[in-house]
């Protein structure tokens, strides 16, 4: 996509979006939801990453956008996400993206 660094980094310093590492409180909350899910399953249905990411939503984020709500609700109580179906897309989709009145 981009043939050097600099330029990808060009490109995401123009995005209006902010960048920010994982802090502790987020690591910790990760930590404790992993734990919940390996005494209820008993085995491994989700990667070590899915938990950070949702720590992450629940302690960083205003609202994230997800497919996986019902993964959010049991580990992450008190995230409010935003799912994809709650967007009229299709509309838009299939008119060549006007608005219907």
């Amino acid at each position: 996509m981009f043939p050097a660094l600099a330029q990808a980094r060009e490109a995401m310093e123009s995005l209006p979006a902010e960048f920010s590492a994982l802090d502790l409180e987020a690591a910790l909350a990760a930590v404790s939801a992993w734990k919940a899910h390996r005494a209820q399953e008993g085995r491994r249905q989700r990667v070590v990453a899915d938990f950070l990411i949702g720590a992450r939503k629940r302690l960083q984020a205003d609202r994230p956008l997800t497919r996986d709500r019902g993964f959010h609700r049991a580990y992450f109580a008190g995230l409010s996400v935003l799912a994809p179906s709650t967007f009229d897309c299709g509309a838009h989709a299939h008119n060549g993206g006007a608005h219907r009145a």
